[in-house]
């Protein structure tokens, strides 16, 4: 039987890691119940393409054209949840928290006046999106910094942007700790925050 292609990751940290501001229960609900299920249905639609299987999921994402007519809406949410959440826990660790450093910092300063009032302008919208969604720092092709959100699973690479950090704005993401008080969500986030691996994925960004 051939091995699926896409499974699950191996988080970096255990799921009371990010305690206080991301509690254990919420980690291991969203990592081992909501993403697993995204890689799993994703697993299934691809099995019924498997001209598909070789395909990376920034590819998939970029060219649903291309997904057959009757893949393409579990395709674009599943394939959009396993990314997203992908690079999600990747950007938080126990130790992050603190301030950009470098060519991530300078180019922030640049485009959002200071690190406080693009702090400011990501929670502002983080808050305001209606429903499901995400919250991202995102790279154009001119390397002109913006802040986008997106609902549902979409990723900013399906609008010709290169993600740098991501916010999770669902509900599942918070709601166990905060209830309905998204912003105390979006604000305490900056704690776990891994700005490191925020810097290195601008860096290739700008390498591109």
């Amino acid at each position: 039987m051939e091995t699926a292609k896409h499974k699950l990751p191996q988080l970096s940290y255990a799921y009371d890691a990010l305690e206080p501001h991301i509690d254990a229960q919420t980690m291991s609900v969203h990592h081992g119940k909501h993403h697993a299920s995204y890689v799993s249905k994703l697993n299934e639609s691809l099995d019924k393409a498997p001209e598909l299987k070789s395909k990376s999921l920034e590819w998939l994402l970029t060219h649903l054209d291309e997904v057959p007519s009757r893949l393409r809406t579990s395709v674009r949410n599943n394939g959009g949840g396993h990314l997203n959440h992908t690079m999600f826990w990747q950007l938080m660790s126990p130790d992050g928290g603190g301030d950009p450093a470098g060519a991530l910092a300078e180019a922030i300063t640049r485009d959002f006046g200071s690190v406080d009032d693009f702090r400011g302008e990501f929670e502002a919208l983080g808050a305001k999106v209606f429903g499901s969604g995400w919250v991202w720092l995102a790279t154009g092709p001119d390397g002109k910094l913006s802040i986008v959100t997106t609902g549902g699973h979409d990723n900013p690479l399906m609008d010709g942007l290169t993600p740098v950090l991501v916010n999770d704005v669902w509900e599942h993401a918070y709601y166990l700790k905060h209830q309905n008080r998204r912003p105390d969500y979006l604000s305490g986030w900056w704690a776990v925050a891994d700005w490191h691996a925020a810097g290195e994925h601008y860096q290739r960004a700008s390498a591109q």
